[in-house]
């Protein structure tokens, strides 16, 4: 085991994980993010909730990555929608989620193309040339997951119902403690 991958096997906390994502290369993100075991104790100080929509509560924010945990009431899901072209992973704190992907067919019209349980400590990977997706907390309580972009977003495409179209959507925090 190199001196990387023995670092990212030490990640026991929220501290750790920010310092691993702070010092390696966008290339080893992948690894960092699954191999972290972080205890939901760490999250205390950043989980806000909302009972409108998930609560987007910063972590850290930089040049190079932003790290949000998303907090969710029984029942909440976003949007179909992209990462505005940047890498997306999602650890689960707590809690039960379903992801359901979607692509575009000839027509242009959104069709499913696959769905996925993740339950704590699980990590999904999306990307958009891998589509369009969704998530939702099926959990019956509370729960919380972990999103880490490379690259801050600032905006993305999000499916619009009632217009049957894509929208570009402004992001932003509902708490930003990283100031």
């Amino acid at each position: 085991m190199n001196s990387k991958e023995q670092n990212s096997a030490n990640l026991q906390s929220l501290n750790d994980l920010i310092t691993a994502l702070c010092e390696e290369e966008r290339t080893n993100y992948d690894n960092i993010i699954r191999s972290a075991n972080l205890p939901n104790g760490d999250f205390t100080d950043y989980s806000s909730w909302s009972d409108e929509c998930y609560a987007r509560n910063c972590i850290i924010e930089n040049e190079e990555f932003e790290l949000i945990l998303l907090c969710w009431e029984a029942g909440q899901k976003t949007a179909i929608h992209d990462h505005g072209g940047e890498e997306c992973w999602v650890k689960i704190i707590q809690g039960e989620f379903k992801e359901t992907r979607y692509e575009k067919d000839e027509t242009g019209a959104l069709i499913s193309t696959s769905s996925l349980i993740s339950k704590a400590n699980n990590v999904t990977y999306m990307i958009d040339f891998m589509g369009y997706h969704c998530l939702e907390n099926i959990s019956k309580k509370r729960s919380m997951s972990l999103h880490l972009y490379a690259k801050p977003i600032r905006n993305c495409n999000v499916f619009d119902e009632k217009s049957s179209q894509f929208i570009s959507k402004n992001l932003s925090y509902d708490t930003f403690p990283c100031d």
